[in-house]
């Protein structure tokens, strides 16, 4: 009768509740989302630093530099002596996108400054939603979307070069949506994806 009701008991507990994870690959996950942190504040603090001071402007030379910086991240090999460097690496990287996007940012602040805080809040509420959602899930049970999510990518893609002849707004809004829900379930997908390569050993917590 309470479930019919609606007064069916929430155990809050369960919400934290990993047990299912292993020491080793909460540590791995607490470096992850910590060296995604450090990514995320790099930035912001690029896109603050062309909308805010204008000493360095996004553009050309920024996309170079992100590309060369993820380059030598790739090419970066995952050992402790390398660990700083990789994260020094990481963060200019990071630094480099965020300087990228303030072009954008500033179209946007034009348009409608509320825009950056809601697209911010929206974009927080689900990654956390689907990264908590893969980490309750049983062990491998996303790891299947992969393939389906690189071919949807490739068919987005592929729409896009479309459009750029026929500029359909149909096709505009059903890449925009269709687009939204890949990348979604790619938080689902990567999240345990990440979780699995740590069970099998793989340490490397920044590429």
């Amino acid at each position: 009768m309470d479930a019919l009701l609606g007064q069916r008991k929430i155990n809050l507990r369960a919400l934290t509740d990993f047990s299912q994870l292993e020491k080793p690959v909460k540590e791995h996950l607490k470096k992850v989302y910590s060296s995604l942190a450090i990514a995320m504040l790099a930035a912001a603090a690029g896109a603050y630093v062309h909308l805010m001071t204008g000493f360095i402007q996004g553009g050309f030379l920024s996309a170079i530099a992100s590309i060369g910086l993820l380059v030598w991240l790739g090419v970066t090999e995952n050992s402790p002596s390398n660990q700083l460097k990789r994260l020094g690496i990481m963060t200019g990287f990071a630094f480099c996108v965020g300087l990228g996007l303030g072009p954008l940012m500033d179209t946007v602040i034009q348009i409608d400054p509320s825009i950056i805080p809601t697209a911010f809040m929206a974009t927080t509420v689900v990654f956390v939603s689907f990264s908590l959602s893969a980490l309750w899930a049983e062990n491998r049970y996303y790891l299947f979307l992969g393939g389906m999510l690189m071919s949807g990518v490739q068919m987005l893609l592929f729409a896009g070069l479309i459009n750029l002849f026929f500029r359909s707004y149909f096709l505009f809004q059903a890449q925009l949506y269709v687009g939204l829900a890949i990348f979604c379930a790619f938080v689902l997908y990567d999240t345990q994806l990440i979780v699995e390569k740590r069970r099998r050993g793989d340490t490397d917590y920044i590429w």
